[in-house]
């Protein structure tokens, strides 16, 4: 890896000076930060996969922990279309109306790609469980289940078919075979460990439920206790676990609605827990300047009711910078300092006036230590319009389409990169990227067609994605990146996209070009990953 030192210097003087004769940096812009973050030191990080009953990546040794929220059934009704369950503060059903009982699904992946075998299930509380689909219960005593599950038949389907209202069933577990007498002292599965050990920091965007997200107040958090992670994301004490288990930086992403009392209390877990020789990535939310997630349309409206802006995405973006500044200043309160915290104001990575607006407004950046964009490589193809349909594009030869992702969706992307490393350099900040990797998926309709998302998967499979990946990490080093969380570690590949770097938690590494590309560029770093 080549860097350039610019300490002092001659060299270090003529730098700075083109940074603000050329860049024309903010009146009062601090010179030193600002050179010192001209050459950056890239590292890899990573996305994880949102909790979920269809998650393929299985970080969890209890499966249950990703099961679907309770559904509720009736007799003579047609399917989840029961009446309202009766739930305790945590998810477990307190009652049952006549008639009525309560389910689950655990693990709906198919093919076989999670593990068949003997799980043992415990509960507290009185009650009967009966299992269908790839599960049968094959032993039973208090307490205790021994669930037989084969995963070739697909998805396991719990059933709460009656429960003590005084003594309701409650605190299930599903542990998968070999792990019944390690899984209160390691919740984590193995596997997913060593794959992503070594990582330089792990975005927990998706594990916090971030989009969309609900979360207003402290006691609106996900806890250990939670009948399922699904429903409101992975409790910070596991976020915080991993973190130490693996020696990664921590990105947590502080829901849009959050008071200031759940971000005060969201730090101090995170002083008393996390590793103090481990950084803390603090971001607002996650993408508030797109306008399809409702985190837009909420900052946009509280920054017209500040009188930020008239136009709503304006005011979004304004916002961003107003309560990223506040949030920031309370976690400086809460750890003592800034030694640990790398405060993130993310933008969107094709529009550089978007990041000088949020960077501009209000002098955040003199509160902020990075801009963070996501310079996808993009091919979004929609339905029908004036430039490339889902109709042509399924047309083409798989290596049209890879050579189409060459010639201009990689230097779209590097373009993304080099204009907001000036952005970013016109300010102080680092540049990382929150997100990265390929981003070829079909929208406005263009994703039902089946013989164009069959060409993408194709596309990700083939060799030549390594390459494409090869020239893309390797822009983001030589144009100053610092770290890039691709998105995503392990994920089932659909319509919606081919974002896994790999698809399933037993996938062989080799039949991932992107994949070993993506370790073989952290090794090449000097991070402790395993080796492709």
């Amino acid at each position: 890896m080549h860097t350039m030192s610019i300490r002092g210097g001659k060299t270090g003087v003529l730098l700075l000076l083109a940074v603000w004769l050329l860049g024309g940096a903010p009146k009062g812009s601090p010179a030193q930060k600002a050179a010192k973050n001209l050459q950056g030191v890239p590292r890899l990080g990573m996305n994880l996969s949102g909790p979920a009953d269809w998650n393929t990546e299985l970080p969890f040794v209890d499966v249950f922990r990703m099961s679907r929220p309770w559904i509720s059934q009736q007799k003579g009704q047609p399917w989840g279309k029961g009446p309202p369950l009766d739930l305790d503060e945590f998810g477990w059903v307190k009652a049952l109306q006549p008639d009525c009982w309560a389910e689950t699904l655990v693990c709906t992946i198919d093919g076989g790609h999670y593990p068949s075998g003997r799980y043992t299930v415990l509960y507290e509380g009185e009650g009967e469980l009966e299992a269908w689909g790839a599960g049968k219960i094959a032993a039973r005593q208090p307490g205790r289940l021994t669930l037989e599950i084969d995963s070739s038949k697909g998805a396991c389907f719990l059933r709460l078919m009656k429960t003590n209202p005084t003594n309701y069933l409650r605190n299930i577990r599903v542990i998968m075979p070999g792990f019944e007498d390690f899984f209160e002292q390691n919740p984590f599965h193995p596997v997913f460990l060593e794959r992503w050990r070594g990582v330089a920091c792990l975005r927990f965007m998706d594990w916090m439920e971030t989009n969309n997200s609900k979360v207003v107040r402290w006691s609106d958090r996900p806890t250990p206790k939670h009948a399922t992670f699904s429903e409101r994301g992975v409790p910070l004490e596991w976020m915080i676990d991993l973190c130490n288990r693996l020696k990664a930086d921590a990105w947590f992403c502080m829901p849009h609605q959050a008071d200031d009392d759940y971000v005060r209390h969201f730090a101090r877990m995170v002083k008393g827990k996390l590793d103090p020789s481990l950084k803390i990535y603090v971001e607002y939310s996650n993408e508030v300047w797109n306008g399809i997630f409702s985190q837009h349309r909420w900052a946009g409206d509280r920054g017209r009711e500040l009188g930020f802006a008239e136009k709503p995405w304006e005011a979004a973006w304004r916002y961003t910078a107003y309560r990223s500044v506040q949030i920031f200043g309370i976690w400086e309160e809460e750890l003592g300092g800034r030694d640990r915290l790398v405060r993130v104001l993310a933008t969107q990575a094709a529009n550089p006036f978007v990041s000088e607006q949020i960077c501009s407004f209000q002098e955040a950046y003199r509160h902020a230590d990075a801009l963070g964009v996501a310079p996808y490589i993009s091919l979004n193809v929609p339905a029908s319009g004036e430039k490339l349909t889902a109709t042509e594009v399924a047309t083409w030869s798989l290596d049209r389409l890879l050579d189409h992702v060459e010639s201009h969706s990689l230097p779209l992307a590097i373009e993304w990169i080099q204009r907001q490393k000036a952005v970013a350099d016109r300010y102080g900040l680092k540049l990382v990227a929150y997100e990265a990797g390929q981003h070829l998926v079909g929208v406005g309709g263009g994703e039902n067609n089946e013989k164009m998302t069959a060409l993408f998967h194709a596309a990700n499979r083939h060799p030549r994605m390594g390459t494409i990946y090869e020239r893309y990490l390797q822009a983001w080093e030589e144009n100053g990146g610092e770290l890039l969380c691709h998105f995503s570690s392990v994920g089932r590949w659909s319509k919606w996209g081919s974002w896994g770097l790999l698809e399933y938690y037993d996938e062989l590494p080799e039949k991932s070009p992107k994949f070993l590309t993506v370790m073989r560029w952290a090794k090449k770093l000097g991070q402790p990953v395993q080796s492709p």
